[in-house]
């Protein structure tokens, strides 16, 4: 049986118009501690509740990534203008004091996550840096095509009482700069023969259920595998600002259903994308969805559109 996905998500003042969202479909076993709040120890937002539906409610919910420093800690990126194509990128946290932090608590198996979307959310990567003993984190990455671009790191330092905190840095890559307009709204998304189809809608300011069902060959993939400790993970950023949501999850099974409860901040339109791995490879299926506008597309059309969703790089 599969079951839902709890979407987690701390309250802060959310002035900009644009935010995103990160979950994870629950693995199994002891890889991770059941339906608990995670990233952060953020409260879980239930389903069919919310701060209300009016702009002004939705405005409040919580969306990270907005700012380089928070909470005492500043992410600072060593590498800000990679070489367009394969580079290392470096990064590290800083505490208020200025000190490289070194210290983190693990959470679904990594002490840090780390992602890089392109401004045109048209390119994402999902990377597991590597931390150096004085603090400083390395990733190889492949960024494929010059301008700019937004890295988040989502960490919750160690310590009593430690609060998770999604940081996020502007880089850009130097180059002639050609935007890609955002693929259209839709329902089904392919990726290496893989299908994937999107049930349900974002809806601001109150909490829904986004269920992702994949198949290949017209049949249901009923064998999904843990990837970092769950059978899902899922990540959308909201255009304009790309604001970072947090999302954790409940227990699940392993397909074809991986199932999460969001919650859109604003209305506008958002980038979901989401990692599973099948085959011993980890693959992302991305779809462009509506909220405040009518929610998921009516329309089936594959997400098709040049996009490059790939690239879950290890340091």
């Amino acid at each position: 049986m599969n079951t839902g996905v709890k979407i987690t998500a701390f309250a802060a003042a959310l002035a900009a118009t644009f935010g995103t969202a990160y979950g994870v479909g629950k693995g199994v076993g002891p890889v991770d501690e059941p339906a608990q709040a995670g990233h952060g120890e953020h409260a879980p937002a239930e389903p069919g509740t919310g701060s209300g539906t009016d702009s002004g409610s939705a405005n409040a919910l919580a969306a990270g990534g907005l700012q380089v420093s928070e909470g005492g800690y500043t992410l600072a990126l060593e590498t800000p203008t990679p070489a367009q194509g394969r580079s290392v990128l470096k990064f590290s946290v800083k505490d208020a004091g200025g000190e490289k932090v070194t210290a983190y608590t693990t959470e679904h198996g990594k002490e840090l996550h780390f992602i890089v979307a392109s401004r045109d959310l048209t390119v994402y990567r999902h990377l597991h840096p590597v931390r150096a003993a004085d603090g400083t984190w390395s990733t190889p990455v492949d960024l494929p095509a010059a301008g700019g671009y937004k890295a988040f790191a989502d960490f919750k330092p160690a310590g009593k009482n430690a609060k998770g905190i999604t940081l996020g840095a502007d880089l850009a890559v130097p180059g002639t700069y050609a935007p890609q307009p955002m693929p259209t709204p839709a329902r089904t998304a392919t990726v290496d023969g893989y299908e994937v189809k999107l049930g349900g809608a974002l809806t601001p300011g109150r909490a829904g259920e986004l269920k992702l069902t994949v198949g290949k060959g017209g049949k249901p993939v009923t064998d999904l595998e843990p990837y970092l400790g769950a059978y899902g993970h899922l990540v959308a950023l909201r255009g304009g600002d790309l604001a970072y949501l947090h999302v954790h999850p409940n227990e699940g099974g392993p397909g074809p259903d991986v199932s999460f409860t969001a919650t859109a901040p604003s209305a506008g339109t958002y980038r979901l994308f989401l990692d599973f791995q099948h085959g011993g490879k980890v693959r992302t299926a991305a779809f462009t969805v509506q909220a405040g506008q009518g929610g998921a597309p009516a329309i089936s059309t594959p997400d098709e559109a040049p996009h490059d969703a790939g690239g879950h790089e290890h340091g």
